[in-house]
């Protein structure tokens, strides 16, 4: 059998126990380690699991899934995501390349941001299409995500954007050569996704249009959520560039059209109380 089970937002303990007895019982434990991080490290889930665990990198998984599904045909393995196990689409490959092989799985769900954001106070039910925020360089600058979370708030609806995280991402020069040097790891920042949507206002402004979202937009920054450092912050896009919410995994909301019921919940994390006096993005119903 092969078991995905998904961990959770915050430490250790936020497996369910039904996902840590499935662990407990694997022959081979492995850690997705590309798609997110957890705020403790390897060796304190291997200390709770009473497992070692396997290091399952973005390479493993896409070019060497075969390796990892090994032997699940005659015994227990387990694949362990941050959050939950379909939180990423390479999880869905795994599942279809299991079952191609005759090998029976079984899911294990668990929290995930999807879901969690809702800890904010803006409501599920509202958001529109997720977006990613990928880190821009000096030749590459996509906004196709900007288009998406504006079409969100043309619906009145709030847009959650992931922001790009690189782990064991190689330099182009190092790419062509064959090296397996790595990049240090990168998590970006509400500060910096903030910045590049302000950087894509002021083009779209430039080139005639009339952007749906601008600098007064209200949005959220948040931290690390379910561990016990979480942080939120709402304010505006401009004063989301400047907000200091510490360590990753970082994730920021656009609001669409407010409930006054989610205009309260959003003053409880304030940057500035003021933002909220005359907004006019509500609903009434």
């Amino acid at each position: 059998m092969l078991y995905l089970v998904g961990l959770g937002l915050g430490d250790a303990k936020d497996i369910t126990v039904k996902g840590l007895e499935a662990v407990r019982r694997c022959r081979r434990v492995y850690l997705e380690a590309y798609t997110s991080v957890l705020t403790v490290g390897k060796e304190a889930l291997e200390e709770f699991y009473g497992k070692e665990l396997i290091l399952a990198d973005r390479e493993m998984v896409e070019q060497e899934a075969d390796s990892l599904l090994k032997e699940a045909d005659i015994c227990d393995v387990a694949f362990l995501v941050v959050g939950d196990p379909f939180g990423a689409t390479t999880h869905s490959d795994l599942v279809l390349r299991a079952v191609k092989l005759g090998i029976p799985y079984k899911v294990i769900h668990n929290a995930s941001i999807m879901n969690a954001v809702g800890c904010c106070g803006l409501q599920l039910y509202n958001f529109g299409e997720t977006v990613s925020i990928v880190f821009w360089t000096d030749t590459w600058k996509p906004e196709s995500f900007f288009d998406k979370i504006e079409k969100n708030r043309q619906n009145g609806m709030h847009t959650l954007c992931l922001l790009d995280i690189k782990v064991k991402e190689q330099s182009l020069e190092n790419l062509m050569k064959g090296r397996k040097i790595y990049e240090p790891p990168r998590y970006m920042s509400v500060n910096q996704a903030a910045e590049q949507l302000l950087a894509i206002i002021q083009n779209r402004r430039l080139q005639g249009e009339k952007p749906e979202i601008t600098e007064n937009t209200i949005c959220v920054g948040l931290a690390r959520v379910g561990a016990l450092d979480e942080k939120i912050a709402s304010g505006t896009l401009q004063q989301m560039s400047t907000v200091e919410l510490g360590a990753p995994l970082h994730s920021l909301i656009v609001t669409g059209t407010m409930h006054p019921l989610e205009l309260e919940m959003l003053k409880l994390f304030s940057v500035d109380s003021s933002n909220f006096e005359n907004n006019t993005c509500q609903r009434t119903t």
